[in-house]
């Protein structure tokens, strides 16, 4: 069977769960099944937002962030039912337990989609035999369809598995490139928005095909580095690693001070807190990470020390938010004796594009319209890496309180896996 394997390359798939939350509930309620079916925020109102719906749904049209009345117009007999986040969790635990069977490097990338180094695991079969009895031992053991790509790397294994759906299988060799992904329009390309394929359209470049072929120079003046990668993705080129470790990399980020004089004032101590909370959301928002738990160290004068946390409902990386529930947590710890130190730290940190918020019903509608905007930095930095829109992620941070994303891509579930580094400083 290891013939069946590049001497040299890597096999990777790309495992995307089709329409994962309303099958979820399908799985969870058969008669569900066959029936067009929306997940939504605010069913009772006619401005709830569509988080995402079935196939039979999508049939007539209903698509996600599409508002509640006009999925109902195209749709008379939908289905509406709230999102159960809890339940969504549990299936993607269950599923990526299932993938780890077959390879150690498994990266989840959200809660419905991760990659999977499979070329040592030849012994299992071959890529196809593999992807096939992932894909039938998902939907046996959960009742859940998937797609799933197979590819020398990532970025022709996720556009491999955007191309049937549901439960398909698709093979992208790089041989493949001109015939398959050369003819599609840019805005085809995984990672590629309206946006840049508009830019890319006054150079005229429209199609993947134009873009393999561009002037390296053309690319690099409209767009800067990314316009070289893009063109390196256009090509089949992706040097990126299937990483295990990537969805924790950082266990918590904190701040603490010495007063320059013990303080009992607590106005003067809560201003110590909002500046702590300052430098802690800057670096939080560095890092792209979001806080879903917080705690402050209080020392006294005598050098006693204690530490008091709380979890929170949803996670946070804003300055108002931090220094907001960092007080909250003083004013319950604090006894009223002189304080020499003061400190705030963010844990059970979660990347901030797949950050997961417990939506309630009336804030669903803002974060679900935000949600293109949130999708467009998850893919640029999953195509150039982490650091690539660290300053556009800090900027739209700075901008907006509290961001969360309606469609829930979050990596909470998968805290059991290891934690490598620790930033404190």
């Amino acid at each position: 069977m290891k013939e069946m394997y590049p001497k040299n390359g890597r096999v990777i798939l790309h495992v995307d769960m089709n329409s994962f939350y309303a099958s979820v509930e399908m799985a969870y309620d058969p008669e569900l099944k066959g029936k067009p079916l929306a997940i939504a925020g605010n069913v009772e109102e006619r401005r709830g937002i569509i988080v995402t719906c079935s196939y039979e749904a999508r049939k007539f049209g209903v698509k996600t962030t599409m508002p509640l009345w006009e999925a109902k117009k195209l749709c008379p007999q939908l289905v509406v039912m709230k999102p159960n986040f809890e339940r969504y969790r549990a299936a993607s635990t269950a599923m990526f337990e299932i993938l780890r069977q077959y390879t150690e490097l498994v990266e989840p990338v959200s809660i419905d989609e991760g990659y999977m180094d499979i070329t040592e695991s030849f012994s299992l079969g071959s890529p196809i035999e593999i992807a096939e009895s992932i894909q039938n031992r998902i939907l046996k053991q959960l009742d859940l369809p998937c797609s799933i790509g197979i590819a020398p790397n990532k970025f022709l294994a996720k556009t491999a598995s955007d191309m049937k759906k549901p439960l398909g299988i698709t093979i992208m060799r790089k041989r493949d490139i001109p015939t398959v992904l050369w003819p599609l329009n840019t805005n085809e390309m995984h990672g590629v928005g309206k946006k840049t394929a508009e830019k890319l359209q006054t150079i005229g470049i429209h199609t993947i095909g134009d873009l393999a072929k561009g002037n390296e120079i053309q690319l690099k003046s409209l767009l800067g580095i990314n316009g070289l990668r893009i063109k390196e993705r256009a090509n089949g080129i992706d040097f990126r690693l299937v990483d295990p470790e990537s969805v924790s990399e950082f266990k918590s980020i904190g701040n603490s001070t010495t007063l320059p004089r013990d303080i009992s004032n607590q106005q003067e101590l809560f201003q110590v807190l909002e500046g702590l909370a300052e430098t802690v959301s800057t670096r939080l928002r560095r890092k792209t990470v979001m806080a879903s738990a917080l705690a402050i160290t209080i020392r006294y004068k005598d050098r006693k020390t204690i530490s008091k946390s709380m979890k929170l409902l949803n996670p946070i990386n804003h300055q108002n938010d931090i220094s907001t529930f960092a007080k909250q947590l003083f004013l319950k710890a604090w006894n009223g004796d002189p304080v020499r130190l003061l400190g705030i730290t963010g844990n059970d940190l979660l990347e901030q594009d797949h950050a997961y918020k417990q939506l309630d019903l009336f804030s669903f509608e803002k974060d679900a319209k935000k949600e293109p905007l949130l999708k467009t930095l998850s893919s640029l930095r999953e195509k150039y890496g982490k650091n690539i829109i660290d300053s556009a992620g800090s900027h739209y941070n700075e901008q907006a309180e509290n961001v969360g994303t309606g469609t829930s891509f979050n990596k909470d579930f998968l805290r059991s896996f290891p934690e490598k580094k620790k930033d404190e400083h």
